[in-house]
């Protein structure tokens, strides 16, 4: 199978010519690896490669649902027996999983078919994907623009055409801001609903979801169909559908009442591109016979980033600390950024850390109401278009007091003189609207409906109530249906 033919198929697709005969396995994997050959040069999305891995795999008896579909996994939180997940750190980089994830597991019972694991920064701490161990990932539809994070490695390649579907996860918005940055669809399912397991049972108390970043809806649902449910390692047990999420998506929904916000909730500058793609989606539910309406949540965002951050912060000292001491590296294994935001971390005290995890409750009881109201949320994914690679670099005099910080001699100075508040700023000012739905454990989804005048994609979020993946796919699907964006190429040249 050329190229051509096989964009023109998405995950389902490929399933179904593989199930009936007209294409094998074996072809569908060197077909991927010979796109993936053609674009890495420039994009960088793949950290390892499991080519010879694969091609054993496909020759094999492959059954489920995705039998022989060509496949990525993230490299972070997502396991691969034998393999190094090296979370974007030189520390991590050839210390190989004693086991697969549980989610990993399940893509490999549905017969897809992995053959390399994604490029992310360092450990996920941030919204674009340009770790010091790897080299930054490029955005398909410019390469001197990023293609978002922490999934970028996983949505860049399939922008690119490599994979029709690939593993992501999100913990502060990193399926959704890669979905908005390269034309994708991006659902954050809600907490509990798809396993974190076996090494954790879950991740910062469980605002990490696992997922997919894929072309179409359909490919969305289906996925979503195959990893979700019940993990035996985990803390609770999350309620499934009555009927396949494949299922729900194939019918439009019923009129919805959805209220909107396009202002930062941090107060920080929003591009009016941004606010031009929820005008856009807002024009388009309209026709469809959606009522929608400006709206407030009524949350202090502004706290909710502080204490999403202080948390955060804490959880990567203890990523830092665990892969020293499972390595035994020095803290020059680690980039100078994560050295500093883990020392803010361990300056967080206890009592701190438990008063900022219960004003989580109180937000989600705010947003509960919100949706007593609405039946979602719709604001822009990211503030701006996708910013140039290297715009985020910390700059030269912050580095060296930086380093004063990691070194301890500013201590606390750093945070209460503002050093750190501006760059927290200068980075959540791109993504202010993502973390809500995480701390909430609300699912949320971000769809392609908007290309800004320059080419480049930028999404638009929708935020559902506990159990809204189901409601989320099914308007997607209907938006798709409406103004269908899975053909869109960004300007690479064919294989």
């Amino acid at each position: 199978m050329d190229y051509c033919e096989y964009r023109r198929y998405d995950a389902v697709g490929l399933a179904e010519l593989v199930a009936t005969g007209q294409v094998g396995g074996e072809e569908l994997l060197e077909t991927a690896i010979a796109r993936l050959d053609a674009v890495e040069p420039v994009l960088n999305t793949v950290v390892y490669r499991l080519d010879e891995r694969a091609r054993t795999r496909a020759k094999g008896r492959l059954t489920g649902p995705f039998a022989g579909v060509p496949f990525l996994v993230k490299d972070l939180a997502q396991d691969v027996v034998g393999t190094p997940t090296g979370s974007g750190s030189r520390a991590l980089a050839a210390l190989p999983a004693a086991r697969n994830a549980l989610v990993v597991d399940r893509w490999i019972d549905a017969g897809l078919v992995v053959f390399g694991k994604t490029n992310t920064p360092e450990f996920g701490a941030k919204n674009i994907t340009e770790p010091e161990a790897n080299g930054p990932t490029r955005n398909p539809w410019n390469p001197e623009h990023t293609p978002g994070g922490s999934s970028g490695g996983s949505a860049a390649a399939v922008a690119a055409g490599v994979v029709p579907a690939a593993g992501a996860n999100d913990g502060g918005g990193s399926i959704r801001i890669p979905a908005a940055c390269c034309g994708l669809v991006g659902l954050k399912p809600g907490r509990g609903v798809v396993p974190s397991g076996p090494a954790v049972g879950e991740l910062l108390h469980g605002a990490v979801s696992n997922g997919v970043v894929t072309r179409t809806v359909r490919d969305a649902a289906a996925m979503l169909d195959i990893i979700a449910g019940p993990d035996p390692t985990g803390p609770y047990l999350g309620a499934r559908a009555e009927e396949s999420y494949a299922a729900i998506a194939s019918r439009p929904p019923r009129q919805l009442r959805i209220g909107y916000a396009t202002a930062s909730p941090l107060g920080t500058p929003v591009d009016r591109e941004a606010v031009a793609a929820v005008d856009d989606a807002i024009a388009l539910l309209d026709e469809l016979g959606h009522h929608v309406e400006p709206a407030e949540t009524g949350i202090d965002e502004r706290r909710l980033a502080t204490d999403f951050l202080t948390m955060w912060f804490a959880s990567l000292a203890q990523d830092v600390d665990d892969a020293r001491r499972r390595t035994n590296c020095g803290p020059d294994g680690f980039e100078l950024d994560t050295r500093v935001l883990a020392a803010v971390g361990r300056s967080v005290s206890a009592p701190d850390y438990l008063a900022a995890l219960q004003r989580w409750n109180g937000y989600t009881q705010q947003l509960v109401a919100f949706h007593e109201r609405y039946d979602l949320l719709l604001t822009p994914t990211l503030a701006s278009p996708p910013i140039r690679i290297g715009e985020l670099t910390t700059p030269p005099m912050v580095r060296i007091l930086s380093r004063l910080i990691v070194a301890g001699r500013l201590g606390r100075l750093a945070r209460l003189g503002g050093l750190l508040d501006s760059i927290v700023d200068d980075n959540l000012g791109r993504t202010p609207y993502t973390q809500l739905a995480n701390i909430t454990g609300r699912p949320a989804i971000s769809v392609p409906l908007y290309m800004t005048p320059d080419g480049l994609p930028l999404g638009v979020q929708f935020v559902a109530p506990l159990g809204g993946e189901g409601l989320l796919l099914a308007l997607a699907a209907q938006l798709e249906q409406a103004r269908p964006w899975a053909d869109r190429q960004p300007p690479l040249a064919p294989a």
